[in-house]
């Protein structure tokens, strides 16, 4: 059974940021590709959420959305909780300091 997905506020604000970022800097369909594989990853955590890596984090774990975002989440026994969105360019020190 797939669990529910829950979409934490600094999640919707990151995911909000790299939309405005791509449709400032990118095309219309960098932007539309860029839900799509975001779409399809938490379709795939909603049925699987283990698949992805787990971090170094207590039960967190990160999904690929593209070569550079990261999605953190963590499982939990009915939901997932979607934490953030995280430029795999950075300092990954400080990827789990933000939560």
């Amino acid at each position: 059974m797939a669990k529910k997905i829950i979409w934490t506020p600094q999640a919707e604000e990151t995911f909000e940021g790299i939309l405005n970022y791509l449709e400032i800097n990118w095309t219309e369909k960098e932007k539309r590709n860029f839900i799509v594989a975001t779409d399809k990853i938490i379709q795939l955590i909603s049925k699987q959420p283990d698949l992805f890596r787990k971090s170094n984090s207590l039960n967190t774990y990160e999904a690929l959305v593209t070569k550079h975002n990261l999605l953190l989440y963590i499982v939990k026994k009915d939901t997932v909780d979607l934490i953030t969105f995280w430029d795999t360019r950075r300092n990954p020190k400080k990827k789990h300091k933000n939560k």
